[in-house]
């Protein structure tokens, strides 16, 4: 008997994620019987699921130590997706020190734990914590705003999280994000993101809004995104699904912002049926 697999949520993202009826109804047509679950829900048998996929878990940094917790506990009784050591290092944004220890081009970062002293780039930047998602507690400032983004860090140290500091790039306002979809380590559409920060205040809600369309991306793009997955490739293994979401630096070159490998949206419908397919393909495999 074929067991389901289990399409994992949380309560107050369910309907809000775009991917999931294009998923849903694709595995349903190539016979994958699915279920939506919620990760917190004590109800759920993990055990009776051929696989937990990690899909819009988006208040996961809300209870960290809860949701790790459930993840080690999942992790023994069916296949996680991604695999918990993948999930791990991407929970925490220091992997972008990693990706750049290894030669990948990221956005300038400077990390600032409980006790050390706050230091701002010139010109507007952004501060957000090391653990997030969604843009949640992350927010930009201009260069006369230092007493408000201060004030931000200081509420992170409060909370026991590390914050990073990064220069709001002068691109991500007129040629946004481009997050690089990837299905077993081979490269499959791309989107183009625009992402409505809030200006020195902190977001409510699960994550900012935001606007998406369909992209073709550049060879420089996919070289650069590829170079990113290589480094979790050879470190932790293939990722069943990752984005890795760039943008253009201020010397005009493409650097890696951020790398998903958790719960990241994928852009089905930018993507296309073609893309839709290949995620079935990857999660039936």
């Amino acid at each position: 008997m074929v067991q389901p697999l289990a399409w994992v949520s949380a309560r107050e993202a369910r309907g809000q994620d775009e991917d999931e009826p294009l998923a849903l109804a694709a595995l349903a047509r190539a016979g994958v019987e699915t279920e939506v679950v919620c990760w917190d829900d004590p109800e759920v048998d993990w055990s009776r699921f051929d696989r937990a996929v990690l899909r819009s878990t988006w208040d996961y940094h809300r209870h960290l130590d809860a949701f790790l917790t459930w993840l080690d506990e999942v992790d023994g009784l069916t296949e996680l997706v991604n695999p918990l050591a993948l999930v791990r290092w991407s929970l925490d944004k220091h992997y972008l020190a990693d990706l750049e220890g290894a030669g990948v081009p990221i956005t300038p970062t400077v990390y600032i734990a409980p006790g050390e002293q706050s230091v701002f780039p010139e010109g507007d930047f952004v501060v957000k914590p090391a653990v997030g998602a969604g843009s949640q507690e992350a927010a930009s400032y201009g260069a006369d705003q230092q007493g408000g983004a201060l004030a931000h860090i200081a509420a992170l140290h409060a909370a026991g999280k590390v914050a990073l500091v990064q220069p709001h790039l002068g691109s991500v306002a007129t040629e946004g994000e481009w997050p690089m979809v990837f299905f077993d380590g081979v490269f499959s559409h791309c989107a183009n993101k625009h992402v409505d920060l809030p200006r020195a205040r902190t977001l409510g809600g699960l994550f900012a809004p935001e606007s998406t369309r369909a992209y073709r991306a550049e060879a420089a793009q996919i070289d650069v995104a590829r170079a990113a997955l290589e480094v979790v490739r050879s470190r932790l293994g293939t990722p069943t699904y990752a984005r890795i979401d760039l943008v253009r630096d201020d010397a005009g070159q493409f650097c890696v912002m951020e790398v998903e490998l958790v719960e990241p949206s994928l852009f089905l419908r930018e993507g296309g049926p073609a893309a839709t397919d290949r995620l079935v393909a990857a999660l039936a495999g």
